[in-house]
């Protein structure tokens, strides 16, 4: 392969694997290094490197060229585009990897982070448990600077132990608890809720008190069903739209 060089992806049959492929892509895209190639593989590589077919993958990588972050040229091959950012809406399938890559992507400043008592609105997700490990991220567009959500999560304090808090200002909170700390995650649920600003969240993303934001509240499950991590994340309501797409079975 190139030097640019994507994650890798346990695959899940029961969504469409050009979906799952291309949702994985544009989280290494979007979470790539400054210096990283902008050279793609070929289709036959990439197919090799996610296990599907060529046809599959030409559909994944069709999807990221509508959106704007790759090239194709002919006989010249598949490039990032320098600029690509993730587009504004988001469409969830329901795979892990659909909420990396709709969290990746930004700059992200770690503004805390730190043990304390689990706050009773999270008592119902960690019964098991008197403290938590926080940490609170502010997040704002890799071109304009502009802020564009606030995150808080709540992590179990054994895990906690194994985050450097600098990886989560390169990835997302899942993807450091799935690649770099090793939990197996098996399902996380999503809730997407209308929400005004409060004086914290009209300051941190520079919106006016109680205009309105939307809430995200993503509850992380492993292996064992256990709660692992609890995400609240406050996106500017100008920025952001969420859209579900059920899929026939």
């Amino acid at each position: 392969m190139t030097a640019f060089a994507p994650d890798s992806l346990v695959l899940n049959r029961k969504l469409p694997l050009w979906y799952q492929v291309s949702q994985s892509l544009r989280a290494s895209i979007l979470g790539r290094t400054p210096d990283a190639s902008l050279r793609l593989p070929t289709e036959e590589q990439l197919a090799a490197h996610y296990g599907v077919s060529v046809l599959t993958m030409r559909q994944a990588l069709k999807e990221l060229e509508e959106e704007g972050l790759i090239s194709r040229h002919r006989r010249r091959g598949t490039f990032i585009e320098p600029g690509a950012r993730r587009s504004t809406p988001r469409r969830l399938l329901g795979s892990i990897d659909a909420i990396v890559a709709q969290q990746s992507g930004e700059r992200t400043t770690v503004l805390g982070h730190g043990p304390g008592a689990v706050p009773g609105e999270l008592a119902e997700h960690f019964p098991d448990l008197t403290e938590i490990v926080a940490y609170r991220r502010l997040r704002r567009d890799g071109e304009s600077g502009e802020p564009t959500n606030w995150a808080e999560n709540a992590v179990r304090p054994e895990l906690a132990a194994a985050i450097d808090p600098a990886d989560l200002e390169r990835w997302p909170m899942t993807k450091v608890l799935r690649d770099v700390v090793g939990v197996r995650i098996s399902r996380i649920t999503d809730t997407v809720e209308a929400r005004l600003a409060d004086p914290e969240t009209a300051a941190l993303l520079e919106v006016p008190l109680l205009s309105p934001i939307l809430h995200y509240t993503g509850v992380t499950y492993d292996a064992e069903g256990r709660v692992v991590d609890v995400a609240r994340i406050r996106y500017r309501g100008d920025r952001f739209s969420f859209t579900v797409t059920v899929e026939a079975q």
